[in-house]
């Protein structure tokens, strides 16, 4: 049985740690939100002559990584020189499912599964025995691949979002998001259910939650001030938070980010997921990535609950712009950008597929 990730806060302050509430661009429903969104990818598509131009700025990954695009692909661009910096992820295909739990050992559990096609979270789970990783693979599309992928302790997450433009030798970070997980604050009176009744963010989510932690777990009383991690996944879909934290940057991590993303010989705008163990560790360089996202990537650190509407909007509209404008420098090296067609039909076996994977836990 799963057990939920807990903490033990040194001080016994039985406070929420960071804002519980909504931002004001996560109040908005998200037919409303992204209507902003694609009116400016059509005026861009419009000024660039091409509504699929983004799809050259990554040349290493399938459609720049707009949708649709293995992720255990993207990882092994990553040189071999800079091993010590990724997760260790092994794709399990449709055929190597009758062997999945040797090659499972090679990883040992505690370890992560989820889908080689995916986004959002959807389909991620932490396997801790070889009976869950059964259940998962039996849950899991027949003939769709996933991945096995190390456990990293962290136990922080962040997205490195990372420009490179075709001209310069060297990139450089523009977004830099902390990644909070759901969680809920004992005060040693209340169940972890009433915690979250309590808490505006989670409260929403409560048939999540009675589906993705353990039978009993809810009616659970934690201590005053412990922190209850509730999911393996700290996306907003499932109550997580996400922070501006561009504070971290530094030359090191700059560095670091630079070597790994060049050493994929085609890699120029995007994000990198990344697990690491303190701020500190952070700022010299020191994490690990869990996954590479491209063309399609979420300037996340604008979901920032402390961001005014205003501000959220200008972010996101300046990422867009930015990915046209670089796309257009890409384009005028040679890179012709996928047919409209071919994109579509990239997105809608994502979309057909994330229907239906199991799940996040």
């Amino acid at each position: 049985m799963m057990r939920s990730q807990r903490s033990i806060m040194g001080a016994c302050s039985c406070r929420p740690a960071g804002p519980p509430s909504f931002g004001a661009i996560e109040r908005l429903p998200k037919p409303i939100l992204c209507i902003p969104l694609i009116m400016q990818w059509l005026w861009l598509g419009l000024r660039y002559r091409s509504l699929t131009l983004p799809s050259v700025v990554n040349p290493a990954i399938e459609t720049g990584g707009l949708a649709g695009e293995s992720k255990h692909a993207c990882l092994a661009r990553i040189s071999p020189e800079y091993s010590p910096w990724v997760a260790r992820t092994l794709l399990i295909s449709p055929d190597d499912v009758r062997g999945v739990g040797s090659i499972a050992g090679t990883l040992g559990f505690p370890l992560i599964a989820k889908p080689d096609i995916g986004w959002c979270g959807y389909g991620v789970r932490r396997i801790n025995t070889a009976g869950k990783l059964a259940q998962y693979i039996a849950a899991f599309p027949s003939r769709a691949g996933f991945l096995l992928q190390e456990f990293v302790p962290g136990p922080y997450e962040a997205g490195l979002f990372y420009m490179r433009r075709p001209t310069e030798a060297h990139g450089r970070l523009i977004g830099l998001a902390v990644r909070h997980s759901p969680q809920v604050i004992g005060d040693g009176v209340r169940s972890i259910a009433e915690l979250i009744i309590a808490n505006p963010r989670l409260f929403p989510l409560m048939t999540h939650y009675r589906t993705a932690l353990p039978v009993g777990r809810l009616e659970q009383t934690p201590a005053c001030g412990e922190s209850v991690i509730l999911g393996t996944v700290a996306s907003l879909r499932v109550g997580g938070r996400y922070e501006n934290a561009m504070r971290l940057n530094t030359p090191n991590l700059e560095d670091a980010v630079d070597a790994i993303a060049r050493s994929m010989n085609g890699f120029y705008f995007g994000r990198l997921d990344v697990r690491f163990s303190s701020e500190d560790a952070l700022r010299r360089g020191q994490f690990q990535i869990i996954e590479v996202n491209g063309a399609g990537s979420e300037a996340i650190q604008f979901w920032d609950p402390t961001l005014s509407l205003p501000e959220a909007y200008r972010g996101v509209f300046a990422k867009q712009k930015t990915l046209f404008a670089l796309a257009a420098e890409m384009r005028a090296t040679g890179r012709i950008p996928i047919g409209a067609a071919a994109l579509f039909r990239a997105w809608w076996r994502q979309l057909r597929l994330m229907r239906r994977y199991p799940p996040s836990n």
